[in-house]
């Protein structure tokens, strides 16, 4: 039930950042059942993006960039999305979100929704 209530509620959350959503969900365990714990800034342009990344790169906070310029809702929790696993974001997002290592911010990456900076904070 716990379950069902916190998937419920990653759904509603991964929707408002635009960020598509499996409709089907295995609530079951599955063969790859890795999580990840992820943050992301999404912004218009892959100029903004890149800028930001060089910030970044520079020793700037993630948190403040996202409650900055991030054009998603999870913005105003530094861009915290929470655990997901896969086939729960789009396969671009997805892709480069599980390749990444703890602690480690991406180049922008591209979806249908606009260019996000994804930067994985834990994994299970």
């Amino acid at each position: 039930m716990i379950k069902n209530l916190l998937v419920k509620a990653l759904s509603i959350l991964v929707l408002l950042c635009g960020i598509s959503y499996a409709s089907a969900i295995d609530y079951g365990e599955s063969a790859d059942d890795t999580q990840i714990a992820a943050s992301h800034i999404l912004v218009k342009t892959a100029a903004e993006a890149m800028e930001i990344k060089k910030q970044l790169d520079n020793g700037g906070s993630f948190e403040y960039y996202a409650k900055l310029y991030s054009l998603c809702p999870s913005g105003r929790n530094g861009g915290a999305l929470g655990y997901f696993g896969h086939g729960q974001m789009v396969p671009e997002f997805e892709k480069k979100a599980f390749a990444l290592n703890v602690g480690e911010v991406s180049e922008p990456v591209h979806t249908q929704f606009g260019w996000h900076l994804i930067k994985v904070t834990d994994k299970k």
